[in-house]
């Protein structure tokens, strides 16, 4: 056991402090993203989703430039972004996706002003590097109370608007009939998907935070329809995915000939595609399988035969 656990780890990697602070932060933020993400998916917001996560590297930026916490200026600006989004899109689909387009140029606009003056102002060496692709490895301690204190929230607020949030996601118009606030429920989410991008955005950078909000959602809802349900699977993949990419990052600083480590974002999104062709072959397979069966049975009606039933075995 000791043997195929060294072969799986690297030396030093169970001491190392960066990487207990990374699989920690890492599942947190895999279980808020995996449980806001089945409503991204299903509500057909994966542009939303993709362009909080790029206009947060305004606010991102722009935090490094003030001296303070990135994950602040990710929050900060993705928040408001959404309620422009939500304000600008009104009801129409067209709409929406017209608001989000004009929202993404704008701050995508201002992140390039920021990263600007950070390189130049600023003797910090690779702040466009962690904006952008993020790393787990250097996440501070201090900011673990207010990443799990920031994903219990909105774990809280999604479950608390579960009921409305489906309803409205499924049929909006139903939903109104039935007396649910669907313009104050649409903000709401649009928040709680600012504050769940924001910390992926902490953990794999603002270009590569979708990945996590939208992958492991919608390879769950490839294994199953159910929307309680999905959300739980979504979790448990973004966490396997967040900790392979962990694990993978760390062993890879002593794979020949390479003198030092490759992104650990870059190995977690992999496990996300990996995961998402894996589920869609399974789906294949499924579907294969229940069509052979509808297949045997509509040939046995149409020849009028009838199973046949072993009655000693009955």
């Amino acid at each position: 056991m000791s043997q195929v656990l060294n072969a799986i780890f690297a030396p030093g990697f169970f001491a190392s402090d960066p990487v207990r602070a990374g699989l920690v932060v890492g599942a947190v933020v895999a279980l808020v993203t995996g449980a806001v993400g089945v409503f991204t998916v299903i509500r057909g917001q994966a542009f939303a989703g993709h362009a909080l996560g790029e206009v947060g590297s305004a606010g991102g930026s722009l935090a490094f430039l003030s001296g303070t916490n990135p994950l602040w200026g990710y929050m900060g600006i993705a928040v408001v972004a959404a309620g422009l989004m939500e304000v600008l899109g009104v009801h129409r689909p067209r709409a929406r996706d017209v608001a989000t387009g004009l929202v993404l140029g704008a701050g995508l606009g201002f992140a390039a002003l920021f990263l600007y003056l950070d390189t130049t102002s600023s003797s910090t060496t690779g702040v466009t590097v962690t904006i952008l692709f993020g790393s787990l490895f250097t996440i501070s301690q201090p900011m673990l109370p207010s990443i799990v204190v920031l994903s219990t929230i909105a774990l809280v607020v999604i479950a608390s608007c579960y009921r409305m949030l489906l309803l409205s996601s499924l049929s909006p118009e139903l939903a109104a009939v039935r007396g649910v606030p669907v313009r104050a429920v649409a903000i709401a989410y649009l928040v709680i998907m600012a504050v769940a991008v924001s910390l992926a955005a902490e953990t794999i950078g603002t270009i590569l935070a979708t990945a996590l909000l939208v992958g492991p959602p919608a390879t769950a809802l490839r294994l199953t329809k159910r929307p309680g349900g999905a959300m739980a699977v979504a979790g448990l993949i973004g966490v396997a995915a967040v900790w392979i990419g962990i694990v993978l990052a760390y062993d890879s600083f002593y794979w020949p000939p390479v003198d030092h480590g490759w992104p650990v974002s870059f190995f977690v999104v992999a496990m996300v595609f990996v995961f998402y062709l894996g589920a869609g072959m399974v789906a294949a397979l499924g579907r294969a399988r229940r069509d052979r069966r509808v297949g045997t049975l509509l040939a046995m009606g149409e020849s009028g035969c009838e199973p046949h039933v072993d009655a000693d075995a009955a």
